[in-house]
């Protein structure tokens, strides 16, 4: 659920219940107020009709006994209130209690009327009729008022029951409303509290997440947040964010990899303190002598190291083929044999379609020389040395083995470990190769092929070491070949 719909239903929901709760404790208020404002109403309605008798009494007294004429628009006023408030008592609803009393006490209102009534009419009669009935009057005006007394009595005598049932009633509302008022509280409570932490937590979250990244942790992770709304998208969009940096991380440092290792291929061809092309020329020219003299096998070496020179001063980062790696290693073999004559038997057994393998530059080589020096150079007889290369289905095989003294499991696998990107890089001994190092060709291999290649290691002490590299195929075959056997 997003957090527009969170608000939009939650806020407004909170809103009703408060209304709720208010709109009952008023309705139950008024209903109370309304009861006892009927009691109360009635009570002052026998309270007024007496009053009023009084009134019309006092007023009678001034105009007819004491003949005060100004008096007659006051006695006509509370006469006529006097009406109405009989009106209105015949109008209330009676019960069985004060249904008599009620009805003697409209008669008698209605006697003390027509008195009223008479004894203004009949203004000329004598002093004496006219006191006799004013004092009928006043009689049943006393009346009047001792009835409007009872019946307040029974009024009250009558409501006392609804009354207590109103203040009871009264009370439970007030527990009920307290009871009601804490319960939307505290649900109000747990709805802000849940819509908070809905919020705020996931939100703090990111951002301590955020302030690790800021501090070089490219390995932390923003929490995996199921909630589904515009938060729980943008922990999955950080995270994603994070795994795009740390993919580009990784290929960029495999780019400054690959262009340390060239680097460092390049500084060691040319360690050399005499210019390299010198060299080349100055071996055409010895090799061009050679023969020109006769020396044909010294002319053959000499044209075998200038090629050899050659092929190292070409650009290290650039591919090329497993034909041209065969090539090379010819000429290293070459100059081996000169070396070491009939001590040491070179045999290969290439497939022809997969000499168009892309791999990268001075990769045999390297691997020939190691096997060389630290496994059959100190070989007097029998030094036997193998290069393989097939093709199985999508893969090249490339594999040089040799007889020669072999390396314990430690050195193996230290070899093949080399692969790591902390990996140290390993100690050569006393006996220096001329070129590049085994696991550094184990780690161009890596990058060349993204991590797409195989590299097997099999030795023994005595027993000789083989080095297999299986590589998926990346052939631009522009010719095929037979599989050639050929014995150096």
């Amino acid at each position: 659920m997003s957090i527009h719909k969170k608000m939009f239903i939650f806020i407004p929901m909170l809103v009703l219940l408060m209304s709720f709760v208010s709109y009952f404790l008023f309705n139950s208020s008024r209903n109370v107020q309304e009861s006892y404002s009927l009691m109360m109403n009635r009570v002052l309605l026998y309270k007024q009709v007496s009053r009023e008798s009084k009134e019309v009494m006092r007023y009678l007294n001034r105009y007819v006994i004491q003949l005060d004429a100004e008096s007659y628009s006051d006695l006509d006023r509370h006469t006529k209130l006097l009406r109405e408030l009989r009106d209105e008592i015949g109008r209330l609803e009676r019960n069985k209690t004060n249904a008599l009393q009620v009805e003697n006490y409209l008669n008698m209102m209605d006697t003390f009327l027509d008195q009223s009534w008479e004894l203004l009419s009949n203004m000329d009669q004598d002093s004496r009729m006219k006191a006799g009935a004013y004092i009928q009057a006043e009689q049943t005006a006393g009346f009047i008022g001792e009835d409007g007394q009872a019946l307040v009595d029974l009024e009250l005598e009558h409501y006392r029951p609804v009354y207590e049932d109103i203040m009871q009633a009264n009370k439970r509302i007030n527990e009920l409303g307290v009871y009601l008022v804490f319960t939307v509280a505290l649900l109000s409570f747990v709805i802000a509290l849940w819509l908070s932490t809905s919020i705020s937590i996931p939100i703090r979250r990111l951002v301590l997440t955020a302030k690790q990244i800021s501090k070089g942790r490219l390995d932390t992770k923003a929490p995996e947040l199921r909630t589904g709304d515009e938060i729980g998208i943008l922990a999955q969009t950080f995270n994603q964010m994070l795994d795009n940096m740390q993919d580009l991380m990784a290929k960029n440092v495999q780019s400054v990899e690959k262009e340390r290792l060239v680097k460092e291929l390049e500084l060691k061809m040319l360690q050399s303190q005499i210019n390299p092309h010198f060299l080349f020329n100055t071996l055409n020219a010895i090799a061009k002598l050679a023969y020109i003299e006769g020396a044909e096998k010294t002319s053959d070496l000499t044209v075998s190291v200038s090629r050899l020179l050659r092929y190292n001063l070409q650009k290290l980062d650039h591919p090329v083929t497993l034909r041209d790696e065969v090539e090379h290693a010819m000429e290293y073999v070459a100059i081996q044999k000169a070396r070491f004559r009939e001590r040491i038997r070179f045999v290969t057994d290439i497939d022809g379609d997969a000499l168009e393998q892309t791999v990268p530059c001075l990769t045999l080589q390297p691997i020939l020389e190691n096997a060389v020096i630290h496994g059959i150079e100190d070989m007097e007889e029998g030094a036997e040395l193998k290069l393989g290369i097939h093709m199985e289905d999508a893969h090249i095989t490339v594999e040089i083995s040799d007889n020669g003294a072999g390396m314990d499991e430690r050195n193996r696998l230290k070899l093949l470990d080399s692969l790591a990107e902390d990996a140290p890089a390993p100690h050569r001994g006393k006996r220096e190769t001329t070129g590049l190092g085994t696991a550094n060709v184990f780690k161009r291999l890596h990058l060349f092929y993204d991590g797409m290649q195989r590299i097997e290691i099999e030795s023994e002490l005595g027993e000789g070491t083989t080095v297999r590299f299986i590589l998926p195929a990346r052939l631009d075959v522009s010719h095929k070949g037979a599989e050639e056997v050929s014995h150096v």
